[in-house]
């Protein structure tokens, strides 16, 4: 007796080996199937790499109407999870006893659910048009999942294939409901005189830690300083972060203590424009005037000199184009009339970084052109020009990049 228990349990063992053992499901995979009225039905896990040969459909037998949708799992207040809806209709007919549906997402082994309808509602439903929905794998919200629908057994030709793409979450109730989409909302306040941001946060995850920090943003948001923690049983939600000079760029992003968590980023100085035209620099031994841009932005820098009525007149082959690289002008003079333009989309500003020097008033020489160096892009900052029109450039002439004429008076700063 003991030998022949002892074989059924070998047999058992080697059948589970062959068959290859079922993945498991994960956290957020809940099974739920509906069938129509009067269509007994009952789901169970299958393993997606057993597979049979398909049989030659009947005729008649066609392939099954399907749809795909998305719906809200809740557990909680924040406590939500996206669910893939699969929704099939299909003529009944004699060989058909059953669905599989499998859904394949990126990172994850597929998930196969096979429905089996009872022999006594098949054969009083057949012929009728039946429906049943499947909701039983969880998708993360931007996912893309691939999804195959047949019947069983398996029909040749008779599958069904599509995409679903999970909706983002700015979609719906996503972001106040998901947990991967909870961002928390930031709120600002700015004291100028102590160079500091006072950040409150509402709407965090309520059982984590949340951060903060400023950043320049670019192609990324590059940090100023430390990171700031709010501890979640802190009730008062709120920080100071102090900044040296208020750009454009300069950003609060918050996110939760999490890995992977999503982030917010607010710029309370988007439209701080002029804050961008300091840094210009003068090196006396080298005769360099340079100047790098903090924040991203496509602007004309030039060379002009102050005339009549302060309107300042370019310099002829002294500009460059840039959106984040160093300018530089060698061979320049030290002379209170010598300034920089800056000259963007949306208007111009003008820097004398020798004005207030003591230096004798000589115009620069036109025999010692300033050179000019590769020409670059940068971002749009925003701000007024109290100008009587834009930049104009002239055609290309020899291979040469044109020169840049400013019809407007520049705001000198």
């Amino acid at each position: 007796m003991m030998v022949l228990l002892s074989f059924l349990l070998a047999l058992s063992l080697v059948s589970e080996l062959l068959a290859g053992p079922l993945p498991k499901r994960d956290a957020l995979d809940r099974s739920e199937v509906r069938c129509s009225q009067g269509l007994q039905c009952k789901a169970k896990q299958h393993n997606p790499f057993s597979s049979s040969p398909c049989r030659s459909p009947p005729e008649g037998a066609r392939t099954p109407n399907v749809t795909l949708s998305s719906a809200l799992h809740c557990s909680g207040a924040q406590r939500c999870s996206l669910q893939l809806v699969v929704s099939t209709s299909l003529i009944l007919t004699e060989p058909v006893h059953g669905l599989t549906i499998c859904v394949q997402a990126p990172g994850r082994t597929a998930r196969c659910e096979q429905v089996h309808f009872s022999k006594s509602s098949r054969k009083r439903m057949e012929g009728s048009l039946v429906k049943v929905t499947s909701q039983s794998v969880g998708v993360s919200p931007g996912q893309e999942a691939r999804v195959r629908v047949h019947m069983v057994p398996e029909l040749c030709g008779r599958g069904w294939t599509g995409t679903f793409h999970a909706p983002e979450c700015s979609s719906g109730d996503l972001r106040e409901k998901v947990p991967q989409c909870i961002t928390g909302s930031l709120h600002y306040s700015v004291l100028q005189k102590e160079s500091k941001l006072v950040v409150s946060v509402s709407d965090m995850l309520d059982d984590q830690d949340y951060r903060l920090r400023l950043c320049l943003e670019s192609y990324v948001c590059s940090g100023t300083g430390a990171v700031a923690l709010i501890k979640k049983e802190e009730a008062v939600k709120e920080v100071s972060l102090s900044f040296s000079r208020p750009v454009p760029c300069l950003c609060i992003e918050g996110w939760s203590a999490v890995m992977d968590a999503p982030r917010v980023r607010v710029c309370p100085f988007r439209d701080h424009t002029d804050q961008l035209w300091f840094g210009v620099t003068f090196d006396p031994m080298e005769q360099e005037l340079s100047w790098q841009p903090a924040c991203p932005v496509d602007v004309v820098v030039s060379l002009c000199q102050i005339g009549a009525e302060d309107v300042c007149e370019d310099l002829p082959h002294a500009n460059q184009t840039t959106r984040t690289s160093k300018v530089k002008f060698t061979k320049v003079d030290a002379n209170p009339h010598l300034c920089v333009k800056f000259t963007t989309a949306s208007g111009c500003w003008t820097k004398c970084p020798f004005k207030k020097t003591n230096l004798p008033l000589n115009p620069p020489s036109p025999q010692r052109p300033v050179p000019r160096a590769r020409l670059r892009r940068y971002s749009r900052p925003s701000g007024p020009c109290p100008s009587h029109g834009g930049p104009r450039t002239e055609p290309f002439q020899n291979g040469e990049p044109p020169s840049y004429f400013l019809v407007a008076t520049c705001k000198i700063m």
